[in-house]
């Protein structure tokens, strides 16, 4: 189904939230390597933040998606996992067996020492296994291969999810979801199951926008999308606040994630029955249709001009300031261009070959 003719402003917002962790992981990676940096304002602090909100948004469409074909008498387990092996993994891959080259190969190739712990067998393991979040935690294996863990955080959910929701009827689904992510919260912060927290096991977001998805869908909560457009643009400017300054912060972190995850469900859901502001800006709705791809590509960029900056920086001879932006103008420029020329030469024929397993 195409999602951008049946909600509008998704693609919008999954451009902002990839362009998020963009720009939070050029200085976190300048850092690393000595390379002169700029971090001072709140967004370049938002990229996990967006993590979130990208589970949250996946859980509404994909659950939403699962319920529909629940309530019509069957969920098609098999398409359902092909649909989402055709739209992930081809990317995924790539990048994958890429980081492994680049850290085993092309970094000892340039004298460049990284420490790599593991075997690629066992890292191999690890991420085909769908548990990149444990290999990350593991083995800090390097920033083309961390950003994997969100995608095994996705696709264990999706594990668990897409069968019960095969064996189950619409009532005790919605149900399951309602006990799954409170248990899953509580879980998540108790002593005893550090490890939820150590790995990322963070899966809530993902069950709460599915939640949302599936009671909106039997109109049992209309009264959470906010009727008056004045408070309802205040809200998206709070959203926006969320990311560009420090209102939102708290001391804990279950307060950080007990406001978070409700605050950012809430928020999709009025977005995606939009009616008044809706967003058609090109660039943005071009940078959503790209953004697994930016998200997936930016560290290999990031890496990229970074190599080049410490060969060059001498040479360039630019001030701090001008060789800042000429890094986050190239990384994120790098970063487009790859997302598009792989989304439209890459992943365009398994898109075209997914819509056949369309339920």
């Amino acid at each position: 189904m195409s999602n951008q003719k049946i909600m509008p402003n998704l693609q919008p917002l999954r451009g902002f939230l990839a362009l998020c962790v963009v720009i939070f992981h050029i200085p976190e990676i300048s850092k690393t390597v000595n390379i002169v940096s700029f971090s001072d304002w709140p967004i370049f602090h938002k990229g996990e933040e967006a993590v979130w909100v990208f589970f949250t948004l996946s859980g509404y469409l994909i659950i939403g998606q699962l319920y529909k074909e629940l309530k019509k008498g069957d969920v098609a387990i098999r398409k359902f996992y092909v649909r989402r092996i055709l739209r992930i993994y081809p990317v995924y891959y790539v990048v994958l067996l890429f980081g492994f080259t680049y850290y085993s190969l092309i970094l000892p190739a340039f004298n460049i020492e990284y420490p790599v712990e593991y075997s690629i067998v066992e890292g191999l393991a690890w991420c085909i296994g769908f548990l990149p979040n444990v290999f990350k935690v593991l083995y800090a294996p390097g920033a083309i291969l961390l950003v994997l863990w969100s995608i095994g955080i996705e696709e264990q959910f999706y594990l668990m999810v897409a069968p019960l929701a095969k064996i189950s009827k619409p009532r005790p689904f919605i149900i399951g979801l309602i006990v799954f992510t409170i248990v899953s919260f509580i879980l998540f912060f108790l002593p005893g199951f550090d490890f939820l927290r150590k790995y990322h096991f963070i899966y809530f977001y993902m069950s709460f926008g599915g939640l949302l998805s599936v009671l909106h869908y039997e109109g049992k909560i209309n009264y959470l999308i906010i009727k008056n457009d004045i408070l309802r643009l205040v809200y998206y400017f709070m959203f926006f606040g969320y990311f560009f300054t420090d209102a939102f912060v708290f001391n804990q972190d279950v307060f950080v994630h007990l406001f978070s995850f409700p605050f950012f469900g809430i928020f999709i859901l009025n977005i995606s029955n939009e009616k008044l502001f809706i967003i058609n800006n090109k660039l943005l709705n071009y940078l959503g249709t790209i953004s697994y791809g930016v998200y997936m590509y930016h560290m290999i960029a990031i890496n990229f001009v970074l190599f080049l900056v410490m060969k060059l920086e001498n040479k360039l001879g630019l001030s701090d300031f001008s060789l800042i932006l000429l890094i986050n103008f190239t990384c994120i420029i790098l970063t487009v261009i790859l997302s598009h020329f792989s989304f439209f030469y890459f992943e365009k024929p398994f898109l075209r070959l997914k819509k056949k397993f369309n339920a």
